[in-house]
């Protein structure tokens, strides 16, 4: 299986890096993990809600420059569909027997994500309803894919 995590903003502090490293790491064993970073746009601080907009669609149109028709997109987002951890994997299980091995995650930059993007999407998925910075992101759901990945295949993790 494919696991690609499209995402705005590279990571600059090195503890983020170091985590990041670390599940890709152990993801190799189950699957071939990639991340594709994209430029940050750049808004000014005094930003209207007009230029904010201008700001997603740019970093939208970056994001759905990089995923195929094929292949099969998990937007992260805040209005989407909560699960549990044995759900998510039991969610990449299906994709997987359907013949849907070439998943793409999309995180998108601190204004979050176009809704050109949230439309391409194949599935919405939400982790909280709280906001959580978009590096921080990156290291969750690194994680969970990690732990969706052993219990797909009945291994111990920890709970």
């Amino acid at each position: 299986m494919n696991v690609t995590i499209v995402c705005i903003g590279k990571l600059k502090e090195k503890y983020w890096r170091d985590a990041v490293s670390e599940y890709m790491k152990r993801l190799k064993g189950y699957c071939a993990p990639k991340i594709i970073e994209l430029k940050e746009a750049r808004l000014p601080q005094s930003a209207g809600t007009a230029e904010e907009q201008a700001v997603k669609e740019a970093e939208g149109r970056e994001i759905l420059g990089k995923i195929a028709p094929h292949q099969f997109v998990i937007s992260l987002e805040i209005q989407g569909k909560k699960v549990s951890s044995p759900a998510f994997a039991e969610k990449i299980r299906g994709l997987a027997l359907d013949g849907r091995s070439d998943l793409v995650f999309v995180i998108g930059g601190s204004l979050g994500l176009s809704p050109a993007v949230s439309q391409r999407a194949d599935w919405k998925l939400s982790f909280s309803d709280m906001t959580f910075p978009h590096q921080l992101m990156r290291v969750i759901l690194l994680e969970q894919v990690y732990r969706a990945f052993k219990i797909i295949h009945n291994e111990p993790y920890h709970k």
